[in-house]
């Protein structure tokens, strides 16, 4: 599979980019390199591997939740510059 430069411009345009005229040769290269490297990873034999649920490997122990040190909401509150009907008060952001 190759790119062509309408189908640069039009991923530009998917992607929200701009990209100047005298550019679109060279992502045109860029974007075939990418392929390239894609199609070098699809020979890749991996019949014999395992598909991961995680990448992570290690198992995390779970331990139990135990309440240390609580009822403490009006200290925390000290701290805060608004507060309002025991709460943190924000300014308002989204109409």
């Amino acid at each position: 599979m190759s790119v062509d430069t309408q189908t640069v411009k039009r991923i530009a345009f998917l992607a929200r980019l701009k990209i100047e005229d005298d550019k679109i040769a060279a992502a045109e290269e860029e974007f075939n390199k990418i392929l390239q490297w894609v199609d070098q990873l699809k020979e890749v034999d991996t019949s014999a591997v395992e598909p991961l649920v995680s990448v992570n490997e290690n198992f995390l122990e779970m331990r139990r939740d135990e309440v240390t040190e609580g009822n403490q909401a009006e200290e925390i509150l000290a701290n805060a510059p608004m507060k309002e009907y025991g709460y943190f008060a924000v300014p308002k952001v989204v109409e």
